[in-house]
């Protein structure tokens, strides 16, 4: 187990410096969401084509992100984050200052390769910076940022989008990565366990770029990423451009893991993979990635697309669970992750997520209430915040020393592939399950059924009092009232969908290790 680092100030406050900067890079991945319409109307290009701005993040994030342990071991933890920040705010300004699409997916992949070092960094340093009996507080305040942020990113792009401009969810970036530059440089120091890992790889005589891994992560991760963001766009593999995709990805994944396998100093350390207690937290944070993102996704969709809510009503309706997770986040890592094993905290976690989701698909219908919808989301924010903290703190105990850069960027890689795919997966569920769900539907409905009949006249004698065309308008109504409900059943089919994946992650749990403080003085821990 890796000794903690002695800072010259305290640790708490070097714990709120470097989490201020990530909170925004993560922010970033879904604060430009609600904005896409907006950016598209002011760079006169259609919303299909605006959604590249967000697009071309995400690739270039998920490319740097597994590979960006490596930069940290051989540049330095806090040196590789200061660049890291410096080029995620610089490339802010520019997004900020875009007059063309092209120059602002530009700006966008900058953007997006700067803040895909910043978190895994973050982790590393406080799993240095904190003894294993502490860690569980620091990941507590990280977690607001990567937790909270994608909550509210919806809520504060619309509110800044419609009382100011799209320019402005990117210049508000600026303030805060100065400042985070400065204090960062004034505040953090790296620890000892960090640079002698630095030195020994570095020094090595036999050192060398691991060139092969990087193209072939490059590669795996890119068009990985691009399939699963661009596969319902382009209708999945009915298009060439996916299916080449997916064969690129999967070859690369393939030719990846047995290169690095192979490597005494790999670009992406597969080989943690083979701790049992770092695979399970890696799946169960994929798990996190896929419920957090989907589920985000999902219900503003269900607010405003069916029952008509405003952007900003929606996003009030998320942004309740936010603030849970505010309360929820330092109790779950200043008290339980002390006194309960976090394998039996994930457990919980889980159990209370699944529980969640089956309430959604339950209690969800044509008729819910925004209290309806803002308690749903709150019970599914208590469950979160029973996962995060201890699936990062069991994912470091029982690693090699030195190896904390690594293991955070595989980390951070899990849980946003699984946001991704989530987001992904339960888009193209609810297309196609409303599709049926509406070829069902619509044989009930028919010429020849008295409620229809009833239904149309009625609508036809409203509509004709007020001087419209009241047989036609009533047909739209009809119809409209069938896609609806199609819609709203195949997200209640989403729900449950989520809800068994999310159990058979528990058997898996067993493999965390326990978290036992007097782990920190027993080498038998560590696993080499």
């Amino acid at each position: 187990m890796t000794e903690s680092a002695r800072p010259a100030v305290n640790p708490w406050l070097v714990t709120v410096v470097i989490s201020m900067a990530t909170f925004m890079e993560v922010l970033d991945t879904s604060v430009a969401n609600v904005s896409l319409s907006h950016i598209a109307g002011g760079l006169a290009s259609s919303v299909d084509e605006a959604n590249w701005v967000l697009t071309t993040y995400l690739v270039a994030n998920a490319i740097m992100m597994p590979i960006s342990g490596w930069f940290g071991t051989v540049i330095g933890l806090k040196r590789f984050f200061m660049i890291c920040v410096a080029l995620f705010t610089a490339s802010s300004l520019l997004c900020g200052l875009a007059t063309s699409l092209d120059q602002l997916i530009f700006f966008r992949i900058l953007q997006g390769v700067g803040g895909a070092g910043m978190a895994p960094v973050v982790q590393a340093m406080l799993a240095d910076l904190f003894p294993p009996e502490k860690r569980g507080s620091a990941f507590a305040v990280y977690g607001l940022a990567v937790v909270f942020a994608p909550a509210i990113g919806p809520t504060l792009g619309g509110w800044i989008t419609d009382n100011y401009s799209w320019h402005w969810i990117f210049l508000i970036n600026i303030p805060v990565g100065i400042v985070s530059l400065v204090l960062t440089a004034a505040l953090v120091t790296e620890s000892p366990v960090a640079k002698a890992e630095r030195e020994r790889v570095v020094k090595d005589k036999n050192f060398r770029v691991d060139w092969p891994g990087f193209a072939l992560t490059v590669l795996g991760i890119g068009c990985l990423e691009m399939f699963v963001d661009r596969g319902q766009h382009e209708d999945w593999f009915s298009s060439n451009f996916i299916t080449t995709m997916a064969v690129v990805s999967c070859v690369s994944l393939v030719a990846l893991v047995l290169w690095e396998l192979r490597q005494r100093d790999p670009m992406v350390d597969i080989r943690l993979l083979k701790v049992p207690s770092f695979m399970a937290a890696f799946v169960s944070m994929f798990a996190l990635g896929f419920v957090l993102f989907g589920s985000t996704a999902l219900l503003p969709q269900v607010l405003q697309g069916l029952l008509g809510y405003t952007s900003q009503q929606s996003g009030m309706a998320l942004t309740a669970g936010g603030i849970v997770m505010i309360v929820m986040m330092p109790l779950v890592g200043g008290f339980f992750v002390h006194r309960i094993q976090a394998r039996y905290l994930v457990i919980a976690g889980l159990l209370m997520e699944a529980a969640s989701l089956f309430h959604m698909g339950r209690t969800f219908n044509l008729d819910l209430t925004f209290d309806d919808a803002v308690w749903a989301r709150v019970f599914q924010t208590v469950g979160l915040a029973f996962l995060f903290i201890p699936i990062m703190q069991s994912a470091y105990l029982r690693l090699p020393p030195g190896k904390n850069g690594n293991a955070s960027a595989l980390i951070n890689l899990a849980r946003n592939l699984g946001g991704s795919v989530g987001i992904a997966l339960s888009s193209t569920f609810v297309t196609q399950r409303s599709q049926f769900h509406q070829s069902r539907l619509v044989e009930h409905v028919s010429a020849y059924d008295p409620q229809t009949q009833s239904v149309l006249q009625q609508l036809s004698a409203m509509f004709s009092s007020h001087g419209g065309n009241g047989h036609d308008q009533a047909l739209g109504a009809i119809y409209g009232m069938v896609q609806r409900q199609a819609g709203m059943l195949s997200y209640v089919e989403v729900f449950y969908f989520m809800a068994f994946g999310i159990l058979l992650i528990v058997p898996l749990t067993l493999l965390l290790p326990r978290n036992d403080p007097r782990a920190k003085a027993d080498p038998s821990a560590t696993a080499h």
